[in-house]
């Protein structure tokens, strides 16, 4: 489950998933310092670790944000590896996006040999 991190602090590693373009940096950059990115580079993978108080304990959280785009499916086994839980991102704008969504958990759940994994459907730009 969780591991140890600075200060013995658990850490949980979650995942964001999904097909580029739809908003997996931007809610991530958002929980993270509470601010809302207009532009950023197409991302390949950036980490970022928060403080947070779970079920009234204090741990750490690592968000791994990967990218979406196709060429960049090769290294997902990598990061899936890692994660004990998965955030799965499609644009509510983009049916396609959508559809992906079956193949990001059908490869998760193939690489960790485990359909149990907490995998977290979120529907993005509602505001578009």
């Amino acid at each position: 489950m969780a591991k140890k991190g600075k200060q013995d602090l658990p850490l949980h590693k979650v995942i964001m998933v999904g097909s580029g373009g739809v908003g997996k940096s931007a809610l991530t950059l958002q929980y993270m310092y509470g601010d809302f990115v207009e532009e950023y580079d197409p991302t390949k993978a950036d980490s970022y670790r928060k403080k947070v108080t779970l079920d009234g304990q204090e741990c750490q959280i690592d968000i791994l944000d990967t990218a979406g785009q196709e060429e960049y499916a090769a290294i997902r086994d990598n990061y899936y590896r890692s994660g004990e839980g998965f955030l799965c991102v499609f644009s509510i704008c983009e049916y396609e996006s959508f559809v992906h969504t079956q193949d990001f958990r059908d490869q998760i759940s193939r690489v960790l040999d485990d359909d149990s994994i907490p995998f977290i459907l979120v529907g993005n730009k509602a505001d578009l």
